[in-house]
């Protein structure tokens, strides 16, 4: 029975949020009410479960995921990810660009949310179209699967940072995980597979297309573009280990513990961009404030929706649904990774959000993680490239990339979607076979 309510209970999530169109939040404490009472919890456990729920889930990931959404807003605002767009592609030259923007896109994605990192790309993509000749979905591809990958494999993001939290995994280890298995699906779905795309030719509006050029000199240097972009990946990977070498009571040893803090290196790494990429590029203090406010109205409805993957989370494993499921996942002959992996793509192909489908498979997969000697940090992998499984007309992303380069259906499919699949199959891939080394 409780294996028949979780099915049921993601097809109403389905049915609720991509055919009612109601709001996901809402639809997501609807389906965690009515799952909670059928599974037989009286009114008062089920509302306190949706709040230990939501505020267990939150919890430290509001600081992260806010202070994430700052930095990438000042990186965008301040032209940070331009000046490196056009260093990479300095580096690599015309013959080998394809490369120089994969790697832009990956550096770029790691601060920036999906939405505002296609927003800000686009036009670099444009203009790169436009003044090299070569066809755009050469160019596009390598940078937009970069900024898949990061989006779906790595936090700050939301999904990533969110189960992390959620599987009680470490964030500076994940991260590192991350990177490694990024560099195949990035190759792959980037600029191996762009290359096949020379045939199509999309037309972008020409309002659109008409991209006005920002002049070097009003962009931040080089140095301090680069060091504010990859600061948060510097102190989750670095302080996280060194705990080990100093005494905890000691001076150093406490400072070190402080700053291997996730929320503390997204706090540090956002001082340091409001000073470097705001107030001393002249902007007033109010001006940079404004820019952060903004930040946090944007990925608001974001925390709102991890918050009812908390809730249902937490009903299904309060109504001992999770148990009932993790006795019967525990017997199934199959890598419990590849099974992480497996529901989240399918959530993913039924609901359309990468956010919604990891979330939703932690609440599922939890008890393996309890059961047995799987590294919670490749379960977060596993299930973030699972839930970037084969976008479509149901994902806003798909719809995203049509209308900016004006496709058709059929042609958004065979390349977007085609890339989606590419970066969820071989991130998969490479989980399992870092599995094998750590």
């Amino acid at each position: 029975m409780p294996l028949v309510l979780t099915f049921l209970g993601i097809l109403a999530l389905v049915f609720l949020v991509l055919y009612i169109k109601l709001d996901t939040f809402i639809s997501f404490l609807l389906v965690s009410i009515s799952l909670g009472l059928i599974a037989g919890m009286d009114v008062a456990a089920v509302g306190k479960s949706i709040q230990t729920g939501i505020g267990g889930t939150l919890g430290d990931l509001v600081l992260i995921i806010g202070f994430g959404a700052m930095l990438g807003r000042l990186v965008a605002e301040s032209g940070a990810a331009r000046r490196i767009t056009n260093v990479l592609i300095g580096w690599f030259g015309i013959r080998y660009i394809h490369w120089g923007l994969a790697l832009a896109g990956f550096i770029i994605g790691i601060p920036l949310f999906y939405n505002a990192g296609f927003i800000i790309v686009v036009p670099l993509i444009f203009t790169i179209a436009i003044s090299t000749g070569l066809p755009m979905m050469t160019v596009a591809i390598p940078m937009l699967s970069a900024l898949s990958v990061a989006h779906g494999y790595l936090p700050p993001h939301p999904s990533p940072a969110a189960i992390t939290a959620q599987l009680n995994a470490n964030i500076g280890t994940t991260l590192l995980y991350g990177l490694i298995v990024s560099i195949p699906a990035i190759v792959i779905a980037g600029p191996l597979f762009g290359k096949t795309l020379k045939r199509y030719n999309p037309r972008p509006d020409r309002d659109i297309y008409n991209i006005k050029d920002v002049p070097n000199t009003d962009l931040p240097g080089v140095g301090v573009s680069f060091f504010v972009a990859l600061l948060p990946v510097v102190m989750l990977t670095v302080f996280g280990p060194l705990k080990g070498y100093f005494s905890p009571n000691s001076f150093i040893g406490k400072l070190i513990t402080l700053l291997a803090e996730p929320y503390m290196g997204m706090l540090i790494s956002v001082l340091v961009a409001v000073y470097v990429l705001g107030l001393q590029r002249g902007q007033t203090m109010k001006a940079v404030m404004k820019d952060l406010e903004e930040a946090i109205k944007a990925v608001a409805p974001i925390l709102l929706v991890i918050a009812g993957a908390g809730a249902l989370k937490q009903i299904f494993n309060d109504s001992g649904t999770s148990r009932y499921i993790g006795e019967i996942l525990s017997g199934v002959q199959i890598s419990p990774l590849l099974l992480g992996w497996g529901i989240a793509a399918v959530i993913r192909v039924c609901i359309g959000s990468a956010t919604i489908a990891g979330l939703t498979t932690v609440g599922i997969v939890l008890p393996l993680i309890q059961q047995q000697p799987i590294k919670p940090e490749l379960m977060v992998l596993a299930i973030g490239s699972g839930s970037l499984m084969f976008s479509h007309i149901n994902d806003a992303g798909f719809w995203l990339f049509k209308e900016y380069f004006n496709l058709s259906v059929k042609d958004t499919i065979r390349t977007w979607s085609v890339m989606e699949t590419i970066v969820s199959v071989v991130g998969l891939f490479g989980v399992l076979v870092l599995d094998l080394f750590v």
